[in-house]
């Protein structure tokens, strides 16, 4: 099966929408990603004897049971509000029962190591602008960080959210890193559309669309002017070698943008 960087994934008829898994052409993620719809009173229940497994909600209202933490949670909007998401360890349970029409994205990776179950809840992932005024202003971007290594050591996943100003910059500086990473994107309008980049391709993002980037890969991302663009980020760690916030690798090529001034008399920025 040819490998692929790039999907525009539907709902099937029992609301699984599949992004990537081990086997389909997104396999280079080495992550199992699906986003479920349910339906008000409709019960799921997430578990693997090999794999940890993260579930966020999207937006809905649902009873979440993470083994045995148990607590209603809602979101209207990954536009409006921080996010919640159940985390386990391979042979454990996540239920969530669904109090209206809801929608959770379930990421699952490979990994025989325990660890302590958490339900996280938006005080512990709280947004941050990040590059906010820099280059023109218009890399102005809120982030936050669900899951990586610093907060679970034991994990093999780094999972987090984007939100991006209207017509603003993501990923800014080009930049590059070995782990694979896999983008979801929506937008807070349904015809909202940005340019997601994967090395020397370039690839229109719309709702509900996502990007494999491969480890290596540069992968910055753009927003159209007047929509504000979400994405959930996911990185798999390699073994022996986790992603870390501080192994952003920007290429070299740009990185003379963040000593440059900007010349009102030419209307560009120029090198010192």
């Amino acid at each position: 099966m040819k490998k692929k960087v790039f999907g525009y994934p539907k709902f099937d008829e029992s609301g699984e929408m599949i992004l990537t898994t081990y086997e389909n052409e997104y396999r280079d993620m080495l992550m199992d990603i699906r986003v479920y719809k349910l339906e008000k009173n409709q019960t799921k229940i997430f578990t693997s004897d090999d794999e940890e497994i993260a579930v966020l909600l999207l937006n809905g209202k649902i009873e979440i049971n993470v083994d045995g933490i148990e607590k209603i949670v809602s979101r209207k909007s990954v536009f409006l509000e921080g996010p919640y998401a159940g985390h386990v360890s391979h042979s454990k349970i996540i239920s969530a029962k669904a109090l209206e029409e809801t929608e959770v994205l379930v990421q699952k990776t490979k990994n025989k190591v325990t660890f302590k179950s958490k339900l996280y809840t938006p005080e512990d992932a709280p947004w941050k602008y990040s590059s906010q005024g820099w280059y023109g202003n218009v890399a102005n971007r809120r982030v936050n960080t669900i899951i990586d290594h610093d907060i679970e050591p034991k994990s093999n996943m780094v999972l987090g959210e984007v939100l991006n100003d209207p017509g603003n910059w993501s990923g800014y500086l080009p930049h590059r890193h070995p782990q694979p990473e896999c983008y979801y994107f929506l937008f807070d309008h349904p015809e909202g559309f940005g340019a997601s980049f994967v090395g020397d391709e370039v690839y229109k993002s719309v709702n509900r669309s996502f990007s494999a980037i491969p480890g290596g890969k540069l992968h910055p991302q753009s927003t159209a002017p007047g929509y504000q663009m979400y994405t959930c980020w996911m990185i798999r760690h390699l073994d022996g070698n986790p992603w870390l916030q501080t192994d952003r690798c920007e290429d070299e090529a740009y990185t003379w943008l963040h000593d440059a001034k900007f010349n009102p008399e030419t209307n560009a920025f120029e090198k010192k």
